[in-house]
């Protein structure tokens, strides 16, 4: 995990017990039990709440007059239905409400004189609610463990060598003027050679030995005035040593077995039989890097300008890359350095976080609905699990981390990132931030800022 990525959702344990509260009274029925998500067993626990008999008779007589006045039963006048009809034609409504009335307040009282901070959604138990009778439950709860980080400060990874080499510079010169070359005709009469481009057309049939209706299921493989450079390290050798020597007009005819891991999944592991014809030779011409060259690419002034801005931005993009994967090691050693029991609450978050990004991929890529409703998500779910663990693991060690190194993130830190994501979203700075502040965004954006600064710092003390 990236020291700048975040546990997604992620509860504030000080911000968000009060609203948890608000929602720990999922039960109508007396003694009922509830299941909910499994919880780390080390991380959970437990408050006995009762609620006096006279609060809760205070609440049914509050919320029957309510109904009362809500009510329309024909019959009946509108707010002169009868308590009594009321209260056994909307029993489970009532007791719903009631119990959303008294419990977050005492809830809240009972974690706050236990000292504790919950990070999950309390699941009640043992409800008991009768009128004139004292309401009481159970709720379990996930906290955050104890961590101790002692002796991070010994930790060593390599630092990486960030320096753009000319080696580097050079391919990439190659590469911008590769993709601004041309394919110009080789008129001499004369056969293909390595280094020559051969422009082709192809049919390809898959072959099943003693299988021909297998065979005929597979659709050729085609292509029309398709360009292969004969010699070339991404040429299939079969098409190296098919093409090496002929020459244009002729036909060839020869068979490819790709191997099992060869990046097209329709040929991995097949064997087809080719018919191709040698339509022309064509040699690639690479643009010379002048000053005309550069300014075709954008606003440079010449070729050295535009060398120096392609470098620093390689060099800035190397840098980048090999600060985020050192950071990345330090992360994996504090993970392989310390134990502690992690809440489940919060693995499952980030599951789900995981699964959520995959499905946007997939629908990007053009899956139907109806085909993801297909998919096995509990096998999803369970192959997400161990990278979620690490994940929420890291996060938890960069924050204990970032209390002892008191790192703070300021208003103007948040307002500027904010600002990026007002930008890249197109929607209304202060829309964004009244969306972000109902929703919870700003303070994971607070906990993702600290986490990056965490990240640094320990990049700056640990990389040698």
């Amino acid at each position: 995990m990236s020291s700048t990525d975040t546990i997604e959702a992620t509860p504030n344990p000080e911000a968000t017990a009060p609203e948890q509260a608000e929602h720990a009274h999922t039960h109508e029925h007396s003694h009922e039990h509830h299941h909910g998500p499994s919880l780390n067993p080390e991380c959970t626990r437990e408050v006995e709440v009762e609620v006096p008999a006279d609060e809760v008779s205070k609440a049914f007589r509050t919320v029957t007059r309510r109904y009362q006045k809500q009510a329309r039963i024909p019959g009946f006048r509108a707010g002169k239905v009868p308590e009594s009809l009321i209260r056994k034609r909307f029993a489970d409504g009532l007791r719903q409400d009631v119990v959303e009335s008294v419990l977050p307040t005492h809830f809240r009282a009972a974690i706050d004189k236990a000292g504790f901070r919950p990070i999950s959604q309390p699941q009640v138990t043992d409800l008991q609610l009768e009128d004139g009778q004292p309401l009481k439950f159970k709720a379990v709860f996930e906290i955050l463990p104890e961590i101790s980080v002692a002796g991070y400060q010994d930790l060593r990874v390599p630092k990486p060598d960030t320096e753009l080499t000319d080696a580097e510079l050079n391919a990439e010169l190659d590469r911008v003027r590769d993709s601004r070359s041309t394919m110009e005709p080789v008129t001499e009469d004369r056969a293909l050679a390595d280094g020559d481009w051969a422009q082709i057309t192809f049919r390809g049939e898959f072959k099943t030995e003693g299988e021909p209706a297998e065979a005929a299921l597979q659709q050729p493989v085609t292509g029309d005035d398709v360009m292969i450079e004969v010699g070339g390290q991404n040429t299939l050798p079969a098409f190296n040593e098919a093409l090496r020597g002929s020459k244009p007009g002729q036909e060839l005819k020869f068979e490819v077995s790709y191997p099992e891991d060869f990046g097209e999944r329709r040929l991995a592991g097949k064997t087809v039989s080719y018919d191709v014809e040698v339509k022309a030779i064509k040699n690639k011409v690479q643009p010379d890097l002048t000053d005309e060259f550069a300014k075709e690419l954008g606003e440079y002034e010449g070729i050295e300008d535009f060398k120096q801005k392609l470098k620093d931005h390689l060099a800035n993009d190397k840098k980048h890359r090999l600060e985020g994967e050192t950071r990345d090691k330090i992360v994996e050693a504090l993970i392989a350095k310390y134990q502690f029991p992690v809440p489940e609450s919060l693995v499952q978050q980030q599951v789900d976080a995981r699964l959520d990004r995959g499905l946007r991929a997939l629908a990007q890529q053009g899956m139907r609905t109806e085909d993801m409703r297909k998919l096995d998500f509990d096998r999803l779910r369970g192959a997400q699990r161990d990278s979620a663990l690490n994940e929420v693991k890291g996060s938890l060690l960069l924050d204990r981390i970032a209390d002892e190194e008191k790192i703070e993130v300021a208003d103007a830190e948040v307002d500027r990132e904010l600002e990026l994501l007002s930008l890249q979203m197109r929607e209304p700075l202060e829309t964004l931030r009244k969306r972000l502040t109902d929703d919870g965004g700003i303070a994971r954006i607070r906990e993702q800022i600290r986490r990056e600064k965490t990240g640094s710092l320990l990049y700056a003390k640990l990389a040698s």
